[in-house]
C-alpha cells in the first residue's frame, strides 16, 4: 500500500505559538465517534496535558461538521454474537469512552475553546459544551438528537444543559430533539461568541491566544471554583475561594501580574 492509499488519521494534531489545535477528523462521517477517534483524541488530550509550552487547546472539525456524536455503525453499538437480544451496553460505551473524555475535559490543565464549524449532534454537541469557551460559526446548530432514538442526553448532557440554559429551556431541548441555531444557542447562554463562517478558525485562535496569554493555572482554577460554587453553599464557595486565592497570590503568575501592573507593561507568564 502507498503512502496515498492509507487511511487518513482519526485526528490532525497542530500547534502554532502557544496554542495546539485538535481536528477531528473523519469528515466522511461528519466527525462521529468510533473507537480509533475516541482513542486518538484522547491521547493527544494527554500529550497537550503534559507539554508544558501548550496554554491553550483549540477543538474544531473538518469537513462540514463539528461531530455529529457517536457514529452508530461502530462496532462497539453492535450487539456481541451470542449476547442478549436486546443488543450494545450503551452505558458501558459511557462508561469506557464518554465519561473518561467529559472528566479529562472537565479537569484539563489548559483553557479549551471549542470552534464549532457546522452540526454538533448529540454526544458532539455535549462534547462542545464541555470546552470552556464555544465559538461557533453563524451557519453551526446544536442537537440534543438523544430522545429521537429513545435515549437521554449524555455526554455530561444531563448535568450541563439546564446550568447553561435553565431547566425549562433544558428539557425542551432534550425532549425535543430540535436544531438549535448557533445564534439562538449564544441568546440561551451556550455559546461565548457567533461569527461569519469564513472567520470561524481566525476568531478561535484569537480567543485562543488571549487566554494563552493569561496566567493558565489561574483560569484552570476559575474553571473548577465555578463548577463547585454550583454545587455547594455560599460558605463553602467562600472557603474555597479563600484556599485557593492563597495559593494562587503567592504563585510566580501572581508575583509577575503584581509587578508587571507596578511598572506600567504587559505581564510575561513563564511557561506553566
Amino acid at each position: 500500500m502507498s503512502p496515498s492509499d492509507a487511511a487518513p488519521p482519526p485526528l490532525l494534531v497542530a500547534q502554532r505559538d502557544a496554542v495546539r489545535t485538535l481536528t477531528l477528523n473523519r469528515p466522511q462521517a461528519l466527525n462521529s465517534f468510533n473507537g480509533e477517534l475516541h482513542a486518538a483524541l484522547m491521547q493527544a488530550l494527554d500529550d497537550a496535558a503534559a507539554d508544558r509550552s501548550v496554554r491553550c487547546v483549540v477543538i474544531t472539525g473538518a469537513g462540514r461538521g463539528f461531530c455529529a456524536g457517536q457514529d452508530l455503525s461502530d462496532p462497539a453499538m453492535a450487539a456481541p454474537a451470542g449476547g442478549p437480544a436486546e443488543g450494545t451496553s450503551i452505558g458501558r460505551l459511557i462508561e469506557e469512552r464518554y465519561a473518561p473524555l467529559v472528566m479529562k475535559l472537565r479537569q484539563f490543565p489548559t483553557p479549551l475553546v471549542a470552534a464549532v464549524n457546522g452540526v454538533a449532534a448529540g454526544a458532539g454537541a455535549n462534547f462542545a459544551l464541555n470546552c470552556d469557551l464555544v465559538v461557533a460559526a453563524r451557519s453551526a446548530s446544536f442537537l440534543q438528537a438523544f430522545s429521537k432514538i429513545g435515549l437521554i442526553p449524555d455526554c455530561g448532557g444531563t448535568w450541563l444543559l439546564p446550568r447553561l440554559a435553565g431547566r425549562g429551556r433544558a428539557l425542551g431541548l432534550a425532549m425535543l430533539g430540535d436544531r438549535l441555531p448557533a445564534e439562538q444557542a449564544a441568546a440561551m447562554g451556550l455559546v461565548w461568541q457567533v461569527c461569519d463562517d469564513e472567520q470561524l478558525q481566525a476568531t478561535a485562535a484569537a480567543l485562543a491566544d488571549r487566554l494563552a496569554a493569561l496566567p493558565t493555572a489561574a483560569l484552570v482554577q476559575t474553571r473548577l471554583a465555578l463548577d463547585k460554587g454550583g454545587q455547594v453553599d455560599m460558605a463553602e464557595a467562600l472557603a474555597h475561594e479563600a484556599r485557593v486565592q492563597d495559593e494562587l497570590g503567592r504563585s510566580a503568575d501572581s508575583r509577575e501580574a503584581v509587578q508587571a501592573f507596578l511598572e506600567r507593561r504587559p505581564a510575561r507568564f513563564a511557561p506553566r
